[in-house]
């Protein structure tokens, strides 16, 4: 069977990462989390007491940024690695949260993880999640998909990941978090979130886990048997 790209975009928790994981692992493909590599810059940054306001900064952490995935053998659940360190749980604090959207808006940084994930891409058969997977990474990915929900679902769902880490943050402020991040995430110069003329949306306010995945994975063998028909005939 032929192999394909899938760009998954759209808001703050509305279960992209997740989602993509389960449909790469039912594709047999590829799972590259884009947020993560964002979130471990972010997490770079701070520890390293680097401003993104500075140009010397941006450069100097540049330098000293390697971020890579590993899969935890006796989980089965890719994890992210900064400069040789496991941060995967690290990266999910609204610590990092609250800070991404800053380091993600900074042109150098984007410039420099996007050709990171162009070459992870090249091969196909890979799935990647973000706010511009489908516009500026992949643009021409054979299945992209922009992924919604409304904001109480979607702080709801984030509460909840974050108390499974022993993370207890009150809802108002997981909605206004959010909401900045919708903000700036939608109006950033660089990479700005939005969805493509050419993109599935998929609204996650009503629909299980299961659903989403099971509607994109579906989605993207058609995808795969057109072009193997299409491919067949020329």
């Amino acid at each position: 069977m032929g192999k394909i790209v899938i760009a998954i975009d759209g808001y703050s928790g509305c279960g992209k990462s997740s989602t993509a994981k389960a449909v790469a692992k039912a594709l047999g493909y590829t799972y590259i989390d884009s947020g993560a590599m964002y979130r471990a810059a972010t997490l770079h940054f701070l520890n390293n007491y680097l401003l993104a306001s500075n140009p010397h900064d941006v450069e100097k952490g540049l330098k000293t940024l390697d971020i890579s995935f590993h899969l935890n053998p006796e989980t089965n659940i890719q994890e992210t690695y900064l400069n040789g360190l496991n941060v995967e749980d690290e990266i999910r604090t609204m610590r990092v949260s609250d800070r991404v959207s800053e380091i993600a808006a900074i042109k150098e940084i984007r410039r420099e993880l996007v050709a990171q994930q162009q070459r992870l891409g090249k091969k196909k058969g890979v799935v990647m999640d973000g706010r511009d997977v489908g516009s500026v990474v992949f643009p021409d990915a054979e299945l992209k998909v922009f992924m919604t929900a409304d904001l109480h679902t979607r702080s709801v769902r984030r509460q909840a990941e974050l108390l499974e880490k022993g993370e207890l943050v009150p809802l108002e402020d997981i909605k206004k978090n959010l909401s900045s991040r919708d903000a700036v995430d939608s109006s950033r110069a660089v990479g700005p979130l939005k969805k493509m003329d050419d993109a599935i949306e998929v609204d996650t306010s009503d629909i299980s886990f299961d659903e989403q995945v099971k509607l994109i994975v579906d989605r993207a063998r058609e995808v795969i048997k057109t072009q193997e028909s299409y491919a067949g005939k020329h």
